[in-house]
């Protein structure tokens, strides 16, 4: 009998990251590893979910943290979830710098450190699958349309770190392109988190399906591109 698949989602004691963990354990029969900052959030929430689930510390900020993913005998998907909106109303002329260089620092450093942190795994694994949660407010095509309802949320700092997201998930489809490995980006839809004040209109169930569609992709899926629930995002 074939080993279950493993699959590690940054960010999972909660919200969006947590149903991703739920429905890859569930319904695709995966192991998968509850990434957390708090050790005891994430126990919390790997025995909520049940006996696929493990948790790990995981600060993907923090060089010693993420440096351990490097043991990692088998990974087989990664979700890089963990993310932070730190903003609150200030246009960006009123962005202070620090908070971009704090936003960044998880929102695109730390997705890129965990990434080649967990790759040599991942390059093991015989389909490989990363998946980035990016956002429909870091696609250029609709903040740059006047009309469109994420131009109407000059977020500075967010906003640009999920673009910058997008870019750094089209360079590494690029570089993995050829091998088994498959990398994109989701768009879990306005979902009703801890991140925006639960004022989303989806569930965090909802704005999983888009990211676990990617991470189980099949040999002859898409690679390199932007995903909500229905299909493709313009950049």
């Amino acid at each position: 009998m074939d080993e279950p698949r493993v699959a590690l989602v940054t960010g999972a004691n909660k919200g969006i990251g947590f149903e991703i963990a739920k429905l890859l354990g569930t319904r695709h029969g995966m192991k998968v590893l509850i990434g957390a900052r708090d050790a005891v959030r994430g126990k919390e929430a790997a025995a909520a979910l049940g006996p696929f689930a493990t948790a790990i510390t995981l600060d993907v900020t923090d060089e010693d943290s993420v440096g351990r993913l490097a043991t990692l005998e088998r990974l087989d998907v990664l979700v890089n979830n963990a993310g932070v909106l730190l903003e609150r109303g200030a246009p960006p002329s009123g962005t202070p710098v620090d908070l971009l260089r704090d936003t960044f620092a998880t929102n695109v450093f730390g997705v890129v450190a965990v990434t080649n942190a967990a790759l040599p795994a991942l390059r093991r694994s015989g389909a490989g699958r990363i998946v980035n949660l990016s956002s429909g407010l870091g696609s250029l095509a609709f903040t740059t349309e006047p009309s469109h309802v994420y131009a109407q949320n000059p977020l500075l700092a967010y906003n640009a770190s999920k673009s910058a997201l997008n870019a750094v998930t089209v360079s590494y489809a690029n570089e993995l392109r050829g091998t088994a490995i498959k990398v994109n980006a989701a768009d879990p839809g306005y979902c009703a988190t801890d991140m925006n004040g639960h004022a989303g209109p989806r569930t965090p169930a909802q704005g999983a399906t888009a990211a676990v569609r990617l991470a189980t992709l099949p040999a002859d899926g898409p690679t390199g591109g932007f995903f909500d629930e229905d299909g493709p995002v313009p950049w």
